[in-house]
């Protein structure tokens, strides 16, 4: 038996989502190869006992509290669970699963205390996962590796967007939080007079601020997997379909997880030459970010070719979720792409 942490909640604005995940990924372990350790997060960030069902049947479930619980960052005690008060050692885990999505989860930060602990983890390690976290970042490095980008301009603490830049982005735009997902804090500008207080609503997420051209085209998802060999593979890709008639008229939060206007063609219904490089487009953006065990890539297609939107190190896990339904249109179910996932990270640190 492998002894999983599956770690999910925390302190990010996502963190219900981060519940919807982990509740289906403990759905599909095997029981007879897995022995589930539940480990919550508050929003407050204490480290709780949880529940091998953390949803509940709840819209947007929370962990709201238990048996506070600390992971040894002593290699000594590789992996070791104890109770956060009397220090009594309640289990010691092979492997951990991180289910969370955004800050203090999917930015580096929870990798960092991994690597401390020398616990073997899935997904990206602390330079990828924080690389892929910060929009701007991640823009800059694909640049470098000859991908295109979507055209934006970048707002620290107090900057304003100039004329000059308006200009070059023109109307709409998309405003975002720099590091953030499932589309919290965006909005869609039409009119710069609205632009403010788009701006203000993404600074409630990050102080660094993303404002980005709108481009025309598909929506376009593809996954990508690395095995326990080093090999890495590509997904079919999916096409997101009715994205711009949701009352938010983009792929917003409300959209992808309260509304059911969204469908997805699975495989997407292109051309051969098209889908190859789609899948070949993602996995250099997953290796120019130093990526290891998986990634969603997201693009636009357009009439110029395919543009990258954002990387996602730890994408969701949720039954509507395309990472996994990308793989299973590729005839990888959703209990062998979590195997992968699982021996891939036992594989790269020599267990």
């Amino acid at each position: 038996m492998i002894r999983i942490a599956v770690i999910y909640g925390g302190r990010s604005t996502e963190h219900s989502i981060s519940c919807i995940s982990a509740g289906s990924i403990m759905a599909n372990l095997d029981p007879q190869r897995y022995e589930v350790l539940p480990v919550g997060i508050t929003r407050e960030g204490a480290w709780v006992l949880g529940e091998l069902d953390p949803v509940r049947g709840e819209t947007l479930p929370e962990v709201t509290g238990g048996r506070e619980v600390a992971l040894s960052v002593s290699p000594q005690r590789r992996g070791q669970f104890a109770d956060a008060r009397s220090g009594e050692a309640l289990a010691t885990v092979d492997v951990v699963l991180p289910v969370l999505h955004g800050k203090f989860g999917e930015d580096g930060t929870i990798q960092g205390m991994f690597e401390l602990s020398g616990v073997p983890y899935v997904g990206p390690g602390v330079l990828a996962s924080a690389c892929a976290m910060d929009k701007e970042y991640t823009k800059k490095l694909v640049r470098l590796a000859g991908m295109a980008v979507t055209e934006e301009a970048v707002l620290g603490p107090g900057q304003v967007l100039d004329d000059a830049a308006k200009q070059r982005l023109g109307l709409p735009v998309f405003v975002k939080p720099a590091s953030g997902g499932s589309s919290i804090g965006v909005s869609k500008v039409t009119d710069w007079g609205a632009l403010d207080e788009a701006i203000a609503l993404a600074r409630e997420s990050d102080g660094k601020v993303i404002v980005e051209a709108e481009l025309v085209g598909d929506e376009v998802e593809v996954g990508v997997l690395e095995y326990p060999d080093g090999r890495v593979s590509a997904s079919v890709p999916a096409r997101l379909n009715g994205t711009e008639d949701s009352h938010e008229g983009f792929y917003g939060f409300e959209t992808k997880y309260l509304e059911n206007n969204v469908t997805a063609s699975i495989p997407a219904p292109y051309a051969p030459e098209v889908v190859e490089e789609l899948r070949e487009l993602a996995v250099r953006a997953f290796r120019a970010l130093s990526c290891t065990g998986l990634a969603r890539v997201d693009f636009f297609l357009t009439e110029r070719g395919p543009v990258l939107n954002e990387v996602n190190t730890m994408p969701g896990f949720t039954s509507i979720s395309m990472y996994p339904q990308m793989w299973l249109a590729s005839g990888v179910s959703y209990s062998e792409l979590l195997d992968t996932m699982i021996a891939t990270a036992l594989a790269r640190s020599g267990r």
